[in-house]
């Protein structure tokens, strides 16, 4: 999918917590480097394998290790707010904890 340039942005949490950034810090510098990688497809505007989650919730999945996820927010058409990831045998938790930031997200930003 090819929809142009987007703004990425990190969630950050009232507390100051940035739960993506915590776990893409928390990867050897390899898996980081594909991470990034794909993080500047995104911005171009390249998703990729993306798949749309309901809610304005997606997952970007990767062919790579343990079958990285990223979750995302979409507000608008050109903006992705990244919300956490993980991979694939923690995935229901994973995304459960996305949907909370997302609702977290949209309940501080539209006030």
């Amino acid at each position: 999918m090819d929809i142009g340039p987007i703004a990425v942005y990190y969630y950050q949490a009232s507390s100051g917590r940035c739960p993506f950034k915590e776990w893409l810090d928390s990867l050897d510098q390899d898996v980081q480097q594909v991470i990034d990688a794909r993080l500047t497809r995104v911005r171009r505007g390249l998703l990729g394998n993306a798949k749309n989650l309901g809610g304005g919730l997606w997952e970007l999945k990767f062919d790579v290790g343990p079958g990285y996820r990223i979750y995302y927010g979409r507000a608008g058409k050109a903006v992705v707010i990244l919300l956490n990831a993980g991979h694939k045998k923690e995935q229901s938790g994973d995304i459960e904890a996305a949907r909370e930031y997302w609702a977290d997200y949209l309940r501080r930003t539209r006030q």
